[in-house]
């Protein structure tokens, strides 16, 4: 390693004391990333064969710390806890990408097959390691296609149990979140709309498309010329665009 410059060498310790892995590994994920470390976390961690492989009894323990007595299920007190361990505050976006990992299907719940299921595929079987993944974690919603699954994700896990919309206010709080990874101009805006047009519970085609909008929108410009009238939007979509050009916060394109 000494024959690397000194940036290239700190990439590799960082790499290191992050995942774990050797410095031959992190060397070659490192070069075949072009050197960037995000892109080098996610090719270590695609490939099941250079992870080690987690200790079931140290699963079972980890699982133990965290159960609710009366219940055999993680709950909100037990992921209170899990955050203090994880040193990570509860309301962190990360751990939204953990929930997602372990494919929970309720806000603030994890089942024992969730949970340890997610720990296996993370390679986890220690809070250590546990915590030395967060960093990726976090990296994950900056790939465009991980970043929409976890939107997709958020959905399901954050409504409630039997309900097929998700509350206004669950939703406003998720969107808020989730778009202040993706510093959408409009979210602020989109979410006053709601509350003062609209205030009803938000169906499953109105949260996957408002992705889809945003995205086309990530630029906003005065004319909102980069807004197409006739594509297939959700109706509130459209009453949004009409909500910007009456408030002035943009001009109808002509």
């Amino acid at each position: 390693m000494h024959k690397l410059g000194r940036g290239h060498r700190d990439k590799v310790q960082q790499f290191m004391a992050i995942t774990g892995a050797s410095e031959k590994v992190a060397l070659q994920a490192l070069k075949a990333s072009d050197w960037h470390l995000e892109g080098a976390f996610d090719i270590f961690y695609s490939q099941p064969q250079v992870k080690a492989v987690p200790d079931s009894r140290h699963l079972e323990e980890l699982y133990n710390r965290y159960k609710d007595p009366y219940v055999d299920m993680i709950l909100a007190d037990g992921i209170s806890l899990l955050c203090n361990d994880l040193q990570v505050d509860p309301q962190d976006i990360v751990m939204l990408v953990v929930s997602w990992h372990m494919k929970a299907a309720t806000m603030c719940e994890f089942s024992k097959q969730e949970f340890i299921g997610g720990l296996q595929s993370l390679g986890v079987d220690s809070l250590e390691k546990f915590r030395e993944r967060i960093q990726f974690m976090r990296s994950e919603l900056k790939d465009e296609q991980k970043f929409r699954e976890i939107y997709n994700f958020a959905f399901g896990w954050a409504k409630e149990k039997g309900q097929k919309s998700l509350a206004l206010d669950t939703a406003i709080g998720m969107w808020q979140l989730l778009f202040a990874e993706k510093h959408w101009p409009l979210v602020d805006h989109w979410c006053q709309f709601l509350q003062a047009r609209h205030n009803k519970a938000i169906p499953r085609d109105t949260w996957s498309q408002l992705l889809e909008f945003a995205r086309s929108m990530q630029t906003v410009d005065p004319a909102l010329s980069n807004y197409d009238a006739e594509g297939a939007w959700p109706y509130l979509i459209d009453e949004f665009v009409e909500y910007l050009i009456e408030n002035g916060i943009v001009q109808k394109s002509s």
